[in-house]
This record gives structure tokens, C-alpha cells and sequence, in this order.
């Protein structure tokens, strides 16, 4: 299919498929711990066939344009991914998310794989708003929302009960007409 190269490191977008179940799970082994401090991503993925049903479901969402799965390789192996869910091409609305394995983070791969991922929305797409949310603690993922020049719409106050606690949810956007204003300025800073 396709392999996007994200810098001179090695790392490439590349689709996330059905067939890639054993990478998949191995992955989530790698980061389960790191991954799901603030959300259930992958926890259902226990096994080679429930992690084929798991890229089955975004395949689908897929064909059914509706969201999909990417990931990102670093030297080979997959250590992470973005996604899009909640796409409504005919709104002109999506959110995108993503996950990485802790040996991968600090490299920026995240925040070069989801421009690809918005380039993409905005211009083949027509997508006018992405939003992306993320509970209050998250840090990392907030900062990449931050780096890809996204604007903090508000505070979904104890909206997500995870792990014994509510969470606040944060929920950035970027417009289309701001996404190409700040990629027509911005010097890149992947970090």
C-alpha cells in the first residue's frame, strides 16, 4: 500500500491491517501500562485473534468512512499509531487520537505522523474541524494537540470514569482555514 516517511530516523506512517495482528498486540504488550494510564485503548486485545478483530473494526470503519487506524513504524517494528474515528466527511467533522509504546516517545513521531494524518483530513478530505480529546492528566497528549496548533475548546468536567477515577476531558480543535494558516507559517518542531 503505502509507506510515508516521518523524518531521516527510520520512521514511516504506514496502513495498520487485519494481518498485522501479532505486530499489533505485541505492541500493546510493550506499552499497556504506558498506553492505558488514561484510557482503555487496547485493553480488549489479549490475544492474536482479538487483536485481528480489533483491526477488523477499524478496517470496516474504514470502508464504512467512518474512521481508520495508521501505524507507525520506527526501524521495522510497530511502536505506535493515529487514528480517526468519528468521521463525517459530509459534516466536515472528525477526532483523531493515537497511542505509543513509552520506548518510542520523546522523538516526536505522534506529532509528525497526525500532520500527515490532518494534511490529509483537511485537504483530501474536506474535513473543516478535528478535534481531538484527552483526559486532563495526559500530558504528552496534550502537548501534541498544543504543538499541531490546536485550540483548547473547553472541559468535559469528570466526564470519563477510568481506572477508579472521573477524569476531566480536554477538547482541542483546529479548523481547516487555521490548520493551512499555521502550516503556512510555522517552522517545523517536531518536539
Amino acid at each position: 500500500m503505502y509507506a510515508i516517511s516521518l523524518g531521516d530516523d527510520g520512521a514511516e506512517l504506514r496502513p495498520l491491517e487485519p494481518w498485522h495482528a501479532e505486530e499489533f498486540l505485541a505492541n500493546l504488550e510493550r506499552g499497556r501500562e504506558f498506553i492505558g494510564q488514561f484510557i482503555p485503548f487496547g485493553a480488549q486485545v489479549v490475544d492474536v485473534p482479538s487483536a485481528r478483530e480489533a483491526l477488523q473494526r477499524y478496517a470496516r470503519m474504514r470502508v464504512d468512512d467512518t474512521g481508520g487506524y495508521h501505524g507507525i513504524w520506527l526501524d521495522g517494528k510497530l511502536v505506535g499509531g493515529v487514528l480517526t474515528l468519528n468521521f463525517d466527511a459530509a459534516s466536515g467533522n472528525c477526532e483523531v487520537g493515537c497511542w505509543l509504546e513509552p520506548a518510542a516517545t520523546g522523538r516526536g513521531l505522534i506529532t509528525r505522523a497526525m500532520r500527515i494524518l490532518v494534511d490529509w483530513a483537511v485537504e483530501e478530505r474536506g474535513i473543516h474541524r478535528i478535534e481531538w480529546v484527552a483526559a486532563s492528566g495526559n500530558t504528552p497528549s496534550l502537548n501534541v494537540a498544543r504543538c499541531l496548533g490546536m485550540t483548547r475548546d473547553g472541559v468535559r468536567r469528570e466526564a470519563h470514569p477510568y481506572g477508579g477515577l472521573r477524569h476531566d476531558l480536554e477538547v482541542w480543535s483546529i479548523l481547516a482555514p487555521e490548520w493551512r494558516a499555521a502550516r503556512a507559517r510555522a517552522p517545523r518542531n517536531d518536539h
